[in-house]
């Protein structure tokens, strides 16, 4: 693969004009499970996918930090890497932050909307627009808050990671896409791609658990400055719509986009309407 210096970006697609678009990926994934969305985005944007740490390309290029990587596709991914202690969502949000000096829009799918939305809140001036899809501000049920996955859950996958992370992985895809138009077919495409760009790193997903544990971001919705994009799929088994409505409704300039018949991953299971909300809300 061709390495590329981070003062050297380049985009997926042709000819892609406007502020740039990062996707960031969700728990256990990687920047190529976004699919042929990003191609088709990047006939609007400036489209760039990363990689997290510990997860896709990151882990094979832990020498290489800071770098744009490019795939057998056209596809970017930018892979962070991180100590593993420092696997936190802050880190996170401020090693991705330390390599833009542009102001860019931020999509992020799951896992990766906790990421997009603390972003958000921590370095205002360098998002313009936010997309979050299938996300929520909690992703763990607590005693005022009832949208949300019971933490013994979240605790089973935990330790069934020890045992068997594959089959943890790839039951947790289930989770994501049972109940979605085409299901067996989208659930293929993803457990097809889970593994494509290597094996994620076990510190890493264990981390990220301890994120969607421990992260609240309901009390800081009201300090998001940017207009804000939440798209929901109407079958998400895994973030109930009372979540989506709460996070759109809490943001300021948010708007809630309910897509019919999609579960957790709307991207791949209806692109054409998916790719039409987000390229309405980035060009307004």
């Amino acid at each position: 693969m061709t390495v590329l210096h981070v003062d050297h970006y380049e985009y997926a697609g042709k000819g892609g004009g406007g502020t740039p678009l990062l996707l960031i990926h969700g728990w256990g994934m990687h920047g190529g499970m976004w699919g042929g969305v990003a191609e088709k985005l990047a006939q609007n944007f400036h489209v760039m996918a990363v990689d997290l740490p510990g997860h896709g390309y990151s882990v094979k290029n832990e020498r290489r930090k800071g770098q744009w990587v490019r795939g057998n596709g056209q596809d970017l991914a930018f892979s962070l890497n991180l100590e593993p202690l420092t696997f936190a969502l802050d880190a996170i949000v401020d090693e991705l932050s330390a390599q833009f000096d542009v102001p860019l829009n931020v999509c992020g799918w799951s896992l990766g909307g906790q990421v997009a939305l603390r972003w958000a809140l921590r370095h205002p001036q360098q998002v313009e627009r936010l997309v979050l899809v299938s996300s929520t501000p909690c992703f763990v049920r607590l005693d005022d808050w009832k949208y949300a996955l019971s933490v013994e859950i979240l605790e089973e996958f935990a330790a069934n990671l020890q045992q068997n992370y594959a089959l943890t992985l790839k039951r947790f895809l289930s989770l994501q896409m049972r109940g979605s138009e085409h299901e067996r077919e989208i659930l293929a495409v993803l457990r097809d791609g889970l593994f494509s760009r290597g094996e994620p790193d076990l510190t890493a997903l264990q981390s990220g658990l301890e994120i969607l544990r421990g992260s609240d971001l309901r009390g800081a919705l009201a300090e998001v400055k940017q207009a804000t994009l939440v798209l929901a799929g109407e079958r998400d088994t895994l973030i109930p719509q009372q979540a989506s409505q709460f996070l759109a409704s809490r943001t300021p300039k948010g708007r809630l986009a309910m897509i019919k018949g999609a579960a957790h991953a709307p991207f791949l299971s209806h692109p054409a309407e998916f790719v039409e909300h987000v390229v309405n809300f980035l060009s307004e």
